[in-house]
């Protein structure tokens, strides 16, 4: 069954926590004991009897006391069609980091807009966020229609206004869905008030939605995280390398590549599950042996021949700043790259993005929690990358504070 990621972005109120738990609560994804807990606590804050959605997704203590999201809650349902994974991110402009964390391996953007405010600054920031994340769908869901009468009109003029920003982004896919949260109006079932509307309703969407298959044509890529050495009586000289294949595929007699060292090779063996297989694709977690012994070793990158990713200790990418400390010119970082890790400075800072015009702005040295720029990083070794628009299990990375050990950035390679 097919596993559709999503997150949710808006404004602060514009109804992220209650339209998940609409949808989690109409698709009978909840069972009746946590539905009879988050009641009594709707009793505690609210006046009246109903039942907060909201509850279903906020789950700390402080969001349920102020009503608001502040960390990426992540939430899991499965239909008869899709197993799905929600992020719910927050809406305030100081958490800017953590919708950047929650849409990082989204298939689907949410965006979730106002009908009586419409376009806002947050809308312009969340939709610049999804461009420079790639996100291959984004879906436009204009909320509360119940209280500007489920207007047409409004409706339209909202999507024309969106569509007229979102086309410098170069997004690839976007939708527009009219909705009401709160009463379950085109969220899991098409709504009778909004007879001018007859598309899918939000769930029909998200099990229908294409998702991205370009993942089955990436170029193989495996970084090794472990080096296995065995020496019993049965087994002599074992060397086995294990990890996770990032994409692509793996075969037995597969002539390889290892990177940064260049030393040729061939895969011998394959075992997953502690069974020897021929070979392994995406996704899947394996150990691969080679025919020669050579030095290999955590980090390292097992490429096929004619698949060779980009090698260098320099290349531009868009940051993410994430640590409430600013950078500090001459900084140095441990930089991480899936079970890669080097040390590594920001060379230079191209620009700020505006993150409500999408317009490069200068910047010499100052970089604040939260800010995106353009950055040229130089790391100590020699590391394997593609960019994140052709791969982005290779083109993303994390700076991690020395002395800390804190992650302070997030990148995506240019």
């Amino acid at each position: 069954m097919e596993l559709l990621r999503f997150f949710t972005a808006g404004n602060v109120d514009d109804g992220k926590s209650t339209l998940i738990g609409r949808l989690l609560y109409d698709s009978q994804s909840i069972s009746t004991d946590i539905i009879e807990t988050l009641t009594k606590q709707s009793k505690a804050i609210k006046e009246d009897n109903t039942f907060n959605l909201a509850l279903l997704t906020d789950g700390l203590r402080a969001e349920r006391e102020q009503g608001i999201t502040i960390d990426v809650a992540y939430k899991y349902f499965t239909t008869s069609k899709r197993k799905f994974i929600i992020a719910d991110t927050p809406g305030h402009v100081q958490y800017t980091r953590n919708m950047f964390t929650g849409a990082s391996l989204a298939h689907v953007a949410l965006l979730l807009i106002d009908a009586r405010h419409g376009i806002t600054e947050q809308t312009k920031r969340h939709a610049v966020i999804s461009s420079i994340l790639r996100i291959p769908n984004v879906l436009v869901c204009i909320n509360k229609m119940d209280l500007i009468n489920y207007s047409e009109h409004k409706f339209n003029e909202i999507k024309d206004e969106f569509m007229k920003f979102a086309h410098q982004l170069n997004l690839s896919s976007i939708t527009f869905i009219p909705m009401s949260a709160l009463l379950g109006e085109n969220v899991v079932t098409q709504s009778n008030k909004m007879d001018w509307y007859r598309e899918k309703s939000l769930l029909d969407y998200l099990e229908t939605v294409e998702i991205n298959s370009s993942q089955k044509t990436l170029s193989s890529r495996f970084q090794v995280q472990y080096v296995i050495r065995q020496e019993t009586d049965v087994v002599h000289n074992y060397r086995g390398y294990a990890g996770k294949v990032l994409s692509g595929k793996y075969y037995v007699g597969q002539k390889v590549k290892i990177l940064p060292g260049n030393y040729e090779s061939e895969i011998s063996c394959i075992e997953m599950n502690q069974q020897k297989v021929i070979e392994a694709s995406s996704n899947s977690s394996i150990i691969i042996q080679l025919k020669n012994d050579i030095d290999v070793g955590r980090g390292c990158s097992i490429i096929p021949f004619n698949e060779f990713p980009f090698t260098s200790n320099e290349f531009t990418a868009i940051l993410c700043w994430m640590d409430n400390c600013s950078f500090v010119k001459g900084q140095k970082f441990y930089l991480q790259q899936n079970s890669f890790r080097t040390k590594a400075i920001i060379k230079e800072i191209v620009f700020k993005i505006n993150i409500h015009s999408f317009e490069p702005k200068e910047c010499e040295s100052d970089i604040q929690l939260n800010d995106i720029c353009k950055v040229v990083i130089k790391t100590a070794e020699p590391m394997c990358f593609d960019s994140f628009k052709e791969n982005t299990t290779t083109g993303a990375f994390i700076l991690i504070n020395e002395a800390t050990n804190n992650t302070i950035a997030a990148g995506v390679i240019e």
